[in-house]
């Protein structure tokens, strides 16, 4: 079976199991459809023949991965996939029922785009796709996409790019525009899949054999919140460095009302770097930027069993080089992460960790941040970016957020572009951190100092860890 061309019987049976197609009722037509496209009866004669089905598209429940989802599989064989009022009337019931079973759906794309033998009755289905995913949204409900080949016109840009979580199997066809309608000198490589990922519009390439496996983990990471007979009401703790024999948390780490249920261990103390906190703010500066203290990726790997990243702001930018954003499983429930990695963060990091964040509120999901960053990427690509309105919304999303936040800083905590990942009231710090107002080095030069003072500006700026739990700005440290 080639995944790429395959059946949409054969797509559903590659990702799931006991498939049960939902009953509709199709509405009558009138002769060769509303436009009296002559012929249109006997293409859909012959293409329902040719793939037994009724129309392009099938609908149904099933299991993957341990959860029951509804399940919409295109049948590219059915004149190309496309959609016409039928399509609509499939996917309009597809989406109520979930809404009404409280199920995630997952759209199996494979589509040319809207039906031309039914005209703009074809196109406006693409208005009816969308109010219905938007209505599952706000149900809290998830959806994740699978992208197949082809994946172009309104059902990239309704059930494809629309889900919150968007898949796609290797070498996919996935663009807006279709291979006909292009223009001759158009890069093919710039409609693929892989492209997708690359420019932020899609999540992940996830081979054939791997899917069933991804799949399922994403629909039990997402549903977690709404599957939970008792969500956490506090707000969750700070990760805590625990002894690697004994498991016995380090003194400093918080407790009692607030500190919430969901635990965050961090990495083994033999992976922290120095102990004690800094003696100094130089010596907070520089153990900050040590490259023996672990970065955020070894507290995610001792934190999460399993976890999943996401990829892309959905704007046209990639920021794996500043920001990991991403569910995981830590004892046996889903926690959101938006991570810096110690680099400059870049708009579109700001934008996915914003992306991020609303979806873990809108599904119920708490959500840990790490701060970790000298500051904001400053070049002048990063203003062409909108540097100033990422930070922004990112700053304007973390304090509207209904779901629990919580902050831990484990490396620079440089101004403002490290402060729109801290949760307010709710931010911890590692022994090897400090968060300040801007470096010390720029402060310096911005008061006319010269360079040898920059030592003595980062005590009066008072930014190691202890001294940011003195003015109130973090909670507490966790020290050894």
């Amino acid at each position: 079976m080639t995944t790429e061309r395959a059946s949409a019987r054969e797509v559903i049976a590659l990702v799931a199991d006991d498939f049960v197609r939902l009953p509709h009722e199709e509405r009558p037509s009138a002769p060769d459809g509303p436009l009296g496209w002559p012929g249109y009866d006997a293409a859909r004669a012959r293409a329902a023949e040719r793939t037994g089905e009724s129309e392009s598209v099938v609908c149904g429940t099933a299991t993957v991965g341990g959860v029951r989802a509804v399940l919409i599989a295109f049948e590219f064989g059915f004149l190309g996939g496309s959609l016409g009022e039928r399509t609509g009337d499939l996917l309009v019931g597809a989406y109520t029922y979930a809404r009404e079973h409280r199920l995630p759906v997952v759209p199996l794309v494979a589509t040319g785009g809207s039906r031309m033998q039914e005209g703009m009755l074809a196109l406006t289905q693409l208005q009816r796709v969308a109010r219905q995913s938007a209505l599952t949204r706000e149900a809290g409900l998830p959806q994740v996409a699978v992208l197949r080949d082809p994946t172009t016109g309104g059902g990239w840009a309704t059930l494809g790019a629309g889900a919150d979580v968007v898949l796609a199997l290797p070498g996919a066809q996935v663009g807006f525009a279709g291979s006909r309608v292009r223009p001759p000198d158009a890069d093919p490589a710039a409609y693929t899949a892989e492209a997708q990922v690359a420019a932020g519009a899609a999540d992940a390439v996830v081979p054939a054999v791997e899917l069933r496996d991804v799949l399922g983990l994403w629909l039990r990471l997402l549903t977690d919140g709404a599957r939970a007979t008792n969500p956490p009401s506090g707000v969750p703790s700070p990760p805590n460095a625990s002894d690697a024999q004994t498991g016995r948390p380090v003194t400093g780490a918080p407790s009692g009302p607030g500190a919430g249920s969901v635990v965050v261990a961090a990495p083994v103390p033999g992976a922290l770097g120095e102990a004690g906190l800094p003696a100094t703010g130089w010596d907070a500066v520089q153990r900050a930027r040590s490259a023996k203290r672990p970065r955020a990726g070894a507290y995610l790997d001792a934190y999460f069993t399993r976890r999943l990243a996401i990829s892309g702001d959905r704007c046209g930018g990639v920021d794996p080089d500043g920001m990991l954003c991403g569910f995981g499983v830590h004892r046996g429930r889903t926690v959101a992460y938006a991570a810096q990695t110690g680099a400059a963060t870049r708009p579109a990091g700001y934008r996915t960790a914003v992306r991020l964040i609303r979806l873990a509120e809108r599904l119920g999901i708490p959500v840990l941040t790490l701060v970790d960053t000298p500051g904001a990427a400053n070049d002048a690509e990063a203003e062409r970016q909108g540097a100033g309105a990422a930070i922004a919304e990112l700053f304007g999303v973390v304090a509207a957020a209904r779901t629990p936040i919580t902050t831990l800083v484990i490396g620079e905590g440089g101004s403002g572009g490290a402060l729109a990942l801290a949760a307010p009231g709710r931010t911890w710090a590692t022994p090897d951190s400090y968060f300040s107002v801007i470096a010390p080095e720029s402060a310096a030069a911005i008061l006319k100092r010269p360079p040898a003072l920059a030592e003595a500006t980062a005590d009066q700026l008072r930014i190691r860890p202890q001294d940011l739990v003195e003015l109130g700005v973090i909670r507490a440290t966790n020290a050894r």
